[in-house]
């Protein structure tokens, strides 16, 4: 016999009398207590630290589980393991047994996101992307179940792990909690704190079914498409200001711009044709009458010319036609939600139904629509 060998039984015939787990890292959330050919003898001592708890396990069946402090083991501290066991009267001999430690402590800052994007149906912006991301914190609630059902066989488990089937579960419920939230595309990211607990109470159940406890989860960031941006804040703009003081405004700035981009002669021409216009506005304002002759020499109606026929438009709403209403009326009609963007839209002189983002007169419910450039001389 060489002096391996002797070492070898050497080895096999010492018993354990200390169990305990020094946690070297900051990610291990299992470890299971290893030996070789050891067994554990009777009335050997138990060390669980805080935010430790050992669980036994013996033939694949969870036995006893011990939390924070110093044990003697014997079959008065062992119920379960001496039933499995079948002690009856004690015993003095060794006896083998599968010990896991388990990490109860908080683990914080864990990140979550959506690889992909995600689609979301808006009344008004018809179906959109949207992307989310954030963190949770959890701990091992149920040291024996998570053992049982997650870890397994594994004799080193760690935060990686056990992440990886986290995030998944969490992006799941995640897009179904705001699928079946119903909001305006503007307020999921004007909500998110109420969103995050909401999110929270959805996807506890099913964390608290593998023994997790979720003790935080924070939506930090919901983004959308630069464009879907943009046409969000002109749309609540249109709620707070007048439809017609905007497309004043609208023209003026379009036209104060087009004039700086001109150079030389065409640029002066521009500038002066903004003069005549708001020249004749503010005669208009100031009540000129028929013997009076604005820019342009023409004298000015004495009377007013006859009031224009109103327009009226049709709109399809739930494949049925609705309407007539006028152009007062269908923008009640968009800021209420009641029609969309998207909606067809008909009035006399169309030959066919058209989406009410591809009217022209109708672009200024989008808030993005102003007139081209005038034509340079």
């Amino acid at each position: 016999m060489n002096l391996f060998d002797e070492i070898k039984n050497k080895l096999s015939n010492e018993f354990i009398d200390i169990i305990e787990w020094l946690d070297p890292s900051n990610d291990t959330i299992v470890h299971r207590f290893e030996r070789y050919q050891n067994e554990i003898k009777n009335n050997a001592k138990l060390i669980v630290r805080e935010g430790q708890t050992a669980v036994f396990v013996n033939e694949g069946q969870l036995a006893d589980v011990f939390k924070p402090g110093t044990y003697t083991l014997n079959t008065k501290n062992l119920p379960i393991l001496t039933t499995l066991k079948g002690w009856k009267y004690g015993f003095d001999s060794p006896f083998k047994a599968e010990v896991y430690y388990v990490n109860t402590r908080l683990f914080t800052d864990e990140k979550w996101g959506t690889k992909n994007p995600f689609m979301l149906s808006d009344q008004r912006f018809g179906l959109v992307e949207i992307r989310a991301f954030g963190t949770y914190s959890f701990r091992i609630k149920d040291p024996g179940k998570f053992v049982v059902d997650v870890v397994g066989t594994d004799g080193n488990f760690t935060n990686y792990e056990v992440n990886e089937h986290l995030k998944s579960l969490i992006v799941t419920r995640f897009t179904d909690t705001v699928g079946e939230a119903n909001l305006p595309i503007e307020l999921y990211a004007a909500n998110t704190s109420e969103l995050s607990e909401t999110c929270q109470e959805v996807m506890q159940p099913e964390f608290g079914r593998v023994g997790i406890e979720l003790e935080k989860f924070y939506i930090e960031n919901v983004s959308m498409p630069e464009e879907l941006k943009k046409e969000i804040f002109e749309y609540s703009r249109l709620d707070k200001l007048d439809l017609a003081k905007l497309s004043q405004f609208k023209a003026a700035k379009a036209m104060e711009a087009a004039a700086k981009n001109e150079g030389g002669t065409a640029g002066a021409g521009m500038g002066m044709g903004m003069g005549f216009v708001l020249a004749q506005q503010m005669g208009n304002m100031m009540g000129h009458t028929g013997t009076q002759q604005p820019f342009g020499g023409q004298p000015q109606q004495t009377a007013p010319p006859p009031i224009p026929a109103q327009v009226v438009y049709h709109y399809a709403l739930n494949g049925q036609q609705a309407g007539p209403v006028t152009f007062d009326k269908l923008k009640e009609l968009f800021a209420s939600r009641t029609i969309n963007r998207d909606s067809l839209i008909w009035k006399q002189g169309m030959a066919n139904w058209a989406a009410l983002k591809d009217i022209e007169e109708l672009k200024v419910f989008l808030g993005g629509s102003t007139p081209p450039p005038l034509p340079t001389t």
